[in-house]
């Protein structure tokens, strides 16, 4: 967005305007989270409207590409952008010390889209969001954070709006692109392409996720580990893994523990044999050069 910002701006964006956001692929376990977001002049809403935009999940593969190339070939009707959550980022974020959920992920997503349309010099007016949980909530802080854009945050928005509709169909196509063509990072060729639809519950996704996991580095970077489905298959076939880490009470000894794949079901974390506190038994040569050994509270 911001190589577009510095181009000199069309005269549209001066136009009152109106902006939806929409998104794909919030739960697969495949593939990244799409937000994308179209904004036009509200003078021309229908215009759009007759060009037939409608929720993507309710069109064919091939009609949301032919309106998705529509869009490339209207710049001065209607302008879009995605921003693309891989796999890695979401699992990384839900899992970090500071937990970030997928709703504060949507909301952080919603709001860079929104700053990459203000940057441009586009002349917002309206935004219709489509979400989920509590849109009365989300309204509230996309109002306080942009105070002079009129909100409207509901449900199935894509269904009602076409504005909202159009931003449906870049979210759609951006991801079934991306997915179509991922290439694993990891250069393992022999891992198969055929995951079914990504989403947990189906089949041939199950056996994919089984067939294609290693004992030691885990999923591909395709699959977001941080979903429940992954927990069982992690703890089943992957390796346990010791390593040294300070207590962080008094009910695990220092030393050495053992940490299931996982992180979940009966493994958890568990002492694997213990040291004494000013012992340097098994710690990292940084501390034992310099004689560097635990501190321990005399009260």
């Amino acid at each position: 967005m911001a190589g577009e910002a510095s181009q000199e701006a069309p005269e549209w964006y001066k136009e009152p305007c109106v902006l939806g956001i929409d998104e794909a692929g919030r739960g697969p376990v495949l593939g990244p989270m799409v937000y994308a977001t179209a904004f036009a002049p509200i003078s021309r809403l229908k215009e759009l409207k007759a060009m037939g935009f409608a929720d993507s999940k309710t069109l064919s593969e091939e009609k949301r590409d032919r309106l998705y190339e529509a869009l490339l070939k209207e710049p001065g009707l209607l302008g879009h952008e995605a921003d693309v959550l891989s796999a890695a980022v979401i699992s990384g974020k839900m899992l970090s010390r500071d937990r970030v959920s997928l709703n504060a992920l949507a909301f952080d997503s919603t709001c860079k889209l929104i700053d990459g349309v203000l940057a441009r010099g586009v002349n917002l007016a309206e935004a219709y969001i489509d979400a989920l949980g509590d849109t009365t909530k989300h309204k509230d802080r996309l109002s306080q954070r942009f105070p002079g854009v009129m909100f409207t945050v509901e449900a199935k928005a894509d269904a009602t709006y076409p504005i909202v509709s159009a931003a449906s169909i870049v979210a759609k196509v951006t991801r079934d692109r991306a997915v179509k063509h991922f290439v694993l990072e990891e250069g393992v060729e022999s891992i198969s392409t055929h995951f079914g639809s990504g989403y947990p519950a189906d089949p041939d996704t199950k056996k994919w996720l089984e067939a294609s996991i290693d004992p030691v580095f885990g999923f591909p970077s395709l699959v977001r580990f941080s979903w429940s489905t992954c927990n069982p298959l992690l703890d089943q076939h992957g390796v346990p893994v010791k390593f040294e880490c300070d207590a962080d009470d008094d009910a695990v000894p220092y030393g050495q523990r053992t940490l299931a794949f996982g992180g979940s079901g009966g493994g958890g974390v568990q002492p694997a044999g213990s040291a004494p506190a000013s012992s340097g038994a098994g710690r990292h040569s940084y501390f034992r050069a310099r004689k560097l050994h635990r501190a321990q509270l005399a009260f």
